[in-house]
């Protein structure tokens, strides 16, 4: 199993972050089955004021390309992602376009 975190800013507005956390609190099913078909084992995502941290397990059948492609091609994750850019914004360094960046690792104990 591998391992990735992301991250990616919200607006830094209260009131958007509030609704933002309550879609989380119940994803719509079917993105909750493209994750998980796509070979993401889990998914977590941690928030700090505007700041989103997000950790992935993934089994040897996760792509990030092939995972864009399927997006891509799914109307419900589409209607899910413009509707979520409503709250997000991104990092200063993101290309156009690009929503959450994958980090380095630094340390591992």
């Amino acid at each position: 199993m591998k391992r990735y975190c992301l991250a990616l800013d919200l607006i830094n507005d209260e009131k958007l972050i509030e609704e933002y956390k309550h879609y989380h609190q119940s994803v719509w099913p079917e993105i909750k089955e493209s994750i998980s078909s796509s070979g993401i084992e889990n998914m977590e995502i941690y928030l700090l004021g505007n700041r989103l941290f997000m950790i992935m397990d993934v089994n040897e059948h996760f792509s990030f390309d092939e995972k864009a492609k399927a997006d891509l091609a799914n109307p419900k994750v589409q209607e899910w992602e413009t509707l979520m850019w409503k709250f997000q914004q991104a990092l200063p360094r993101a290309k156009p376009g690009e929503k959450w960046i994958l980090m380095d690792e630094i340390f591992k104990l």
